[in-house]
């Protein structure tokens, strides 16, 4: 199963280090890692993806919740979050290539970024599945010559955010 992870960690340097390696030590692959600061300048907000059985994960955790520099972590596949990704794309166009690639940014609610009658730049921020149709279908217009994806970022619904969660659950299993 596919699992969305948040962590809190401190602003130390080797602490991604640290925290990554727990993984590959494992043999598991991250599909997403997403970094940027917070708040609080000690403290980073990382959003990673890794595919992997529940009880796996769940021990995956385990161990992050006991590296030194891990503030908080949050799975956030067990409850209701909201996740999303920003995806910029670069396409090279033929003949006609532009009124298509404006009819596929307006379906999707992109933003073109840069346009010429070569070449198209657009932008979308959206739901992963949202942003896999952007991708395939601006590849049916045009050839992508760059795609840059940022990685998932994820909160939770409601009240509970990733720095009170430790208050109402525990850490480790």
């Amino acid at each position: 199963m596919r699992h969305a992870i948040s962590v809190l960690l401190q602003n130390e340097v080797g602490a991604l280090t640290r925290m990554t390696g727990l993984f590959s030590t494992r043999g598991y692959n991250i599909d997403s890692l997403n970094v940027a600061p917070t708040d609080d300048a000690a403290v980073s907000r990382v959003t990673l993806v890794v595919s992997g059985s529940d009880w796996a994960i769940a021990q995956l955790n385990s161990q992050l919740a006991k590296l030194v520099d891990v503030v908080n972590i949050h799975d956030m596949t067990l409850g209701d979050h909201f996740e999303r990704e920003l995806v910029i794309v670069k396409l090279k166009l033929g003949r006609g290539g532009l009124v298509k690639a404006m009819a596929v940014a307006k379906a999707f609610d992109a933003e073109i970024l840069d346009e010429a009658q070569n070449s198209c730049t657009m932008q979308l921020t959206g739901k992963l599945q949202e942003i896999d149709e952007f991708i395939n279908e601006a590849s049916e217009i045009g050839k992508l010559s760059a795609v840059a994806r940022s990685g998932s970022v994820a909160v939770s619904k409601g009240e509970v955010t990733l720095s009170s969660y430790a208050k109402n659950h525990r850490l480790t299993g």
